[in-house]
């Protein structure tokens, strides 16, 4: 057995000791609802918080954050890709805050998320590992605008799918990691405080690839695409320009009277 495989079996024995909190610890009880709708001024954190459609689970916070991000897309022909289904609410709440012109399309690998959609929204059924999958939805949406990885939660699994999608994303799109704080819990997440290959140590390339440069190190060349890093507690937002011109300037007189 490898050093590396040791050390993580020793991180699942310490979490399970620490007991680390997970996100049911974190779950708000539903009489809670109307002080949260009083508290948040995120008009899609409110259409979330009183939804009455398909199931949904979402974090308050993402969604206050996500506001800033996604208000210019609203009414508009914006195209938007979901990995995760679950109960099929979150499609209904883009539906909801994007508006009639919107293209929604949900994918997930358990087929009975068929059956929670409702037209005009979409679900397809395969694994968020699969290039050629992930490709041919995106086709038959005739490009994407946004993504949200809300699928597994593995590493593996979130940078199979970011490593394929990202390069097809249409220029100015957004590119949305939810549920990143799964990255540090091993386990089932195959996660740990550092591990490699999490989608918390991809954020980390992301970043150096954002700054491509300024160093020397190599860097995948889609990183370099990257505009913009917005991390948030739980999700980070990515924000995609091919084309970037960077310089400043020296403006105004070195002298002063």
């Amino acid at each position: 057995m490898s050093f590396r495989d040791l050390m993580y079996r020793a991180m699942v024995k310490l979490r399970q000791r620490r007991k680390i909190a997970g996100a049911a610890a974190y779950e708000i009880p539903p009489s809670d609802v109307r002080a949260w709708v009083a508290r948040t001024s995120s008009p899609l954190a409110r259409k979330f918080l009183t939804h009455e459609g398909r199931l949904v689970r979402k974090w308050v916070h993402y969604l206050e954050a996500y506001e800033t991000h996604f208000v210019r897309f609203v009414d508009t022909e914006v195209r938007l890709l979901e990995i995760g289904v679950f109960g099929g609410g979150s499609l209904e709440l883009w539906r909801r805050y994007l508006g009639k012109k919107a293209k929604i399309m949900g994918i997930d690998i358990n087929p009975a998320c068929l059956g929670r959609c409702s037209p005009p929204n979409q679900v397809r059924i395969g694994s968020q590992e699969d290039p050629a999958f992930l490709c041919s939805v995106v086709a038959e949406m005739g490009g994407v605008d946004i993504v949200i990885d809300d699928g597994s939660h593995i590493g593996r699994h979130q940078r199979s799918s970011f490593g394929t999608l990202f390069p097809i994303l249409n220029d100015h799109g957004l590119y949305v990691i939810e549920d990143i704080y799964t990255s540090y819990w091993p386990g089932g997440y195959e996660g740990g405080y550092r591990r490699p290959g999490t989608a918390i140590e991809l954020i980390k390339e992301l970043i150096d690839g954002l700054h491509a440069k300024f160093h020397d190190h190599a860097s995948d060349p889609n990183y370099t695409m990257i505009s913009a890093v917005h991390i948030y507690n739980g999700t980070v937002v990515l924000e995609k320009r091919a084309s970037q011109t960077v310089g400043h300037f020296k403006i105004g007189s070195s002298t002063s009277n």
